[in-house]
């Protein structure tokens, strides 16, 4: 509650004044670069760390800039560059246009105002109609939703604009990964290397973002489901059975590299992460448990078609 509570003030210190959003520039900045170093997000906090700039004016930025450049900044900002370098210009803004108030009482007085009033409170009515389904969400983890209506917020659902806050809802308990494993006597299962998810429990997680591995990171969304749901692993298996190069690069190494095994078949593994003591005792950085068939297991036949072997006995409960 409170973790998300104070996401959510975050998020909305970008519709405040100018000191709040530079507040809110360093408090993001910090957060992303954290992220950034404990964990594989791919791209994304870059783009966080990139929009995030444009919480800065210029003023502030020249606070960043050499000295030769601050004459120009403050040209074109029209401040006096001696009043900038003493800190007497840090509210300064640009001129703003005459305010329709002082203009002549005539028509287009009367239109400017009407204009004018009507984006305030189109924008004040936009902005607490955000932040009510927002809350609504917040609200709704403790089953107090209830109480509120529900309409405004399914009415803002098309735009997704205001919805769960982050990557995940909820982030999973449990961690489920897919091996592939060929075999030419149906008895001796050698696996295929991953080149960035979690395989080996003697092989310390790696650090690979901004780079995205699309192959390993789908092959961990397709854990959280049934093959059903992805036909795309059993075709991955069919794939090597007829030893497909692009498929097979898509692997760290070929166990085949002769010719393409026999059999293929995709198994689930469920993994934790060891303690302190047994990370120290035995070098292992993770602990995991065989759970059975992911997905039917295939055999290739001199024919060239493809017969299964093995079906998956009992479904992993969902994560």
């Amino acid at each position: 509650m409170f973790t998300l509570s104070v996401e959510l003030f975050i998020v909305w210190m970008l519709f405040l004044p100018r000191r709040f959003r530079i507040v809110c520039f360093w408090i993001v900045t910090f957060l992303q670069a954290g992220i950034i170093l404990t964990a594989n997000y791919a791209f994304l906090n870059y783009i966080v760390l990139a929009l995030g700039v444009l919480l800065l004016d210029d003023l502030y930025l020249t606070k960043f800039l050499p000295e030769r450049w601050t004459p120009g900044v403050c040209e074109n900002l029209k401040i006096p560059a001696p009043a900038l370098a003493q800190g007497e210009a840090a509210s300064a803004v640009n001129p703003l246009p005459p305010s329709p108030y002082a203009l002549p009482f005539t028509w287009q007085r009367s239109a400017r105002v009407i204009v004018s009033n009507a984006t305030l409170w189109l924008t004040a009515a936009v902005f607490l109609w955000l932040l009510y389904a927002n809350f609504y969400i917040l609200l709704a983890r403790f089953r107090w939703a209830s109480l509120l209506p529900e309409r405004p917020v399914t009415l803002l659902e098309p735009f997704r604009i205001a919805n769960a806050y982050g990557l995940f809802g909820r982030m999973t308990w449990k961690r489920y990964e897919i091996e592939f494993q060929g075999s030419n006597d149906g008895q001796n299962w050698v696996p295929y290397i991953f080149r960035n998810k979690p395989q080996n429990p003697a092989e310390a997680p790696r650090i690979y973002a901004p780079y995205q591995p699309r192959f390993d990171w789908n092959l961990w969304f397709a854990s959280l489901g049934y093959w059903r749901e992805n036909p795309w692993v059993l075709r991955c298996e069919q794939l090597l059975l007829i030893g497909d190069p692009d498929v097979e690069h898509l692997f760290a190494a070929n166990p085949f590299p002769k010719a393409p095994p026999k059999q293929i078949r995709a198994v689930l593994w469920q993994y934790w992460f060891t303690d302190r003591a047994t990370k120290r005792a035995t070098g292992m950085w993770w602990h995991r448990e065989y759970l059975g068939l992911y997905a039917p297991a295939l055999e290739r036949l001199p024919d060239g078609k493809f017969v299964v072997t093995a079906m998956p006995d009992v479904l992993p409960e969902p994560p």
